[in-house]
């Protein structure tokens, strides 16, 4: 049986590329039916690494961002049109609004939704490791960033929401998918 995943891409670079190799592999080893959801500012991040093209490619059910509930993602996973909801890479400010109850975006409000309804939902937060971390910029750059406790804390916040499961790596989601296949059969 096909596993159907929705998968959310923030306005976050961290990982973005390994996210969508990851993706693609499962997508190569599994039957998955896998629709891609971009917050504005992820639109805007894919295209700045020059992944767009790609994931198109890849994906070609890939949607924008028009408003919270444009396109309906939060309807149709709570009438199970999904097996789960996946946000990776999630900035920290995607984190924030849902360990905060705020869902005034596509991807907050699907995983309030998705809550809801009892579909999981998985989330990579790049945030989410006190310190610093160097992360690759277009064209292979480096920039080091310190994290916030602000964010570290709203990390911890998602780790205790029921319904949600914080993966440490992109990698994790492989392990997930394995999961969900093994449950359909």
């Amino acid at each position: 049986m096909t596993l159907k995943i929705a998968w959310g891409i923030t306005g976050c670079g961290d990982h973005l590329k390994e996210s969508l190799d990851i993706m693609k592999e499962l997508a190569k080893e599994y039957d998955l039916e896998v629709r891609i959801f971009l917050s504005e500012a992820g639109e805007m991040v894919v295209k700045w690494y020059r992944l767009y093209d790609e994931l198109k490619t890849s994906f070609p059910r890939t949607f924008g961002e028009k408003s919270p509930n444009i396109p309906f993602l939060g309807g149709d996973l709570q009438t199970g049109k999904y097996d789960f909801l996946l946000i990776m890479p999630s900035t920290s400010n995607t984190v924030g609004k849902i360990a905060a109850g705020i869902s005034d975006t596509l991807l907050s409000n699907a995983a309030s939704l998705a809550m809801k309804a009892k579909v999981p939902v998985y989330i990579f937060p790049a945030d989410q490791i006190r310190g610093e971390i160097t992360t690759d910029l277009p064209g292979g750059k480096k920039l080091t960033l310190t994290m916030r406790d602000v964010d570290i804390e709203a990390v911890d916040k998602l780790r205790k929401m029921k319904g949600i499961t914080v993966l440490a790596s992109p990698i994790e989601i492989r392990a997930i998918v394995k999961k969900h296949i093994e449950g359909k059969k």
